[in-house]
């Protein structure tokens, strides 16, 4: 079977990261806004975005988004920006101070799910994780499989 590329399931979707849900269990979201430059946000458009091993810092009162990579637009020329550079998550002080209070936790981790267009501004949903195990990791595995399994037969029989 060939190795399916992770491609977004709505028009507006640019990108999302199914590692997460993978590697955390997430229990709230939040609808982020992001603050980019120019050519930031034409790459974005583009879905020259990576959230892989993105996380996102409360410090100051603000919400960074850390380690994603946003590909530098190919016409940009002297205007391009960093690719990994920190970019300010755009939340009202309600959430900011709920998400500073919760990221405090040991083992609680702030990451990015996925980044979409809403009326034509790029938002960012991120979720408050806790890391899994490994046995948990591969007991999630061993349901979605056996899930599948019984879809198969259940497709099969009718």
């Amino acid at each position: 079977m060939a190795k399916r590329k992770n491609k977004p399931k709505s028009p507006n979707q640019l990108a999302n990261n199914p590692k997460a849900r993978h590697d955390y269990n997430i229990s709230d979201t939040y609808e982020a806004g992001i603050e980019l430059t120019g050519t930031e946000i034409k790459s974005v458009r583009a879905g020259k975005i990576n959230l892989k091993d993105g996380f996102a810092r409360v410090r100051n009162g603000e919400v960074w988004l850390e380690n994603v990579h946003i590909s530098p637009y190919e016409q940009g020329n002297q205007f391009n920006h960093d690719p990994l550079r920190n970019r300010k998550l755009l939340l009202h002080k309600k959430e900011i101070n709920k998400l500073a209070g919760i990221a405090q936790d040991k083992g609680i981790t702030i990451v990015p799910l996925k980044v979409y267009l809403k009326h034509g501004f790029a938002k960012v949903l991120i979720g408050v994780g806790q890391g899994k195990k490994l046995y948990d990791k591969r007991e999630t595995l061993k349901r979605k499989d056996q899930d599948r399994e019984i879809a198969r037969a259940m497709k099969n029989r009718y």
